[in-house]
């Protein structure tokens, strides 16, 4: 199967972070800044780095980026930047791109000039934070839509000692089992005959209203 290729515009911390993510999972990475020392930084790590501006007309073409499967424009800091990149990848036919914003003004804008998805990683994460804090059963919690999340939540103490075949969380809790997790170790093929640990924790997927009651908020 053919490896994935990704451009990776803008190396702020968010870029530097799915760059490296993305070349870690053997994806075939361009990551493109205007700074220097961030090319030098995550040379070595990606498939190729290039310091360019992406304001400069043409240039994401003499990179090659028309032939990538999915850019990715982090540089929201610098609007012109943010803008310009988007429409270069959208004009060079890029199948799909996802754009960073700051503002949702500037969100708005990708959109119009054809970002398929828009993302806003500081209000996605201050909003998971906020959550978590209210939510005060779960482990961590993240949001699939405004009804549905994926949580990690401790076994609650009736569950301990049973198994899922007993428990049938799907017909009676409404919420569907992901894995079951005990420290580092993550079983996703946790066997339903098998009591339930006191030490696990669980990821489950559901409606937050029954995420809710089974981590006891």
């Amino acid at each position: 199967m053919k490896e994935r290729s990704y451009a990776v515009i803008g190396l702020g911390q968010f870029g530097m972070t799915v760059a490296l993510t993305l070349a870690e999972a053997n994806g075939d990475v361009l990551a493109i800044d205007e700074n220097d020392d961030n090319v030098q930084d995550i040379a070595e790590k990606v498939t190729y780095a290039v310091k360019a501006d992406v304001r400069e007309p043409g240039i994401l073409q003499s990179l090659g980026v028309q032939n990538v499967d999915v850019a990715v424009i982090a540089v929201a800091e610098n609007m012109e930047a943010s803008i310009t990149a988007t429409m270069q990848v959208k004009e060079l036919g890029v199948p799909f791109v996802m754009a960073k914003a700051m503002t949702s003004l500037h969100g708005r804008i990708l959109e119009k000039i054809g970002a398929d998805k828009v993302i806003y990683p500081e209000q996605s994460m201050g909003i998971r934070v906020a959550k978590n804090l209210l939510s005060s059963g779960f482990v961590d919690m993240f949001e699939l839509s405004s009804d549905f999340s994926m949580a990690e939540f401790r076994i609650p103490r009736e569950w301990v000692g049973k198994t899922l075949c007993e428990l049938k969380l799907r017909e009676r809790n409404s919420i569907n089992l992901i894995c079951v997790k005990q420290g580092d170790d993550v079983d996703v093929n946790f066997n339903p005959d098998t009591p339930l640990p006191s030490d696990c924790t669980l990821i489950a997927i559901g409606k937050n209203e029954d995420l809710n009651k089974v981590s006891g908020n």
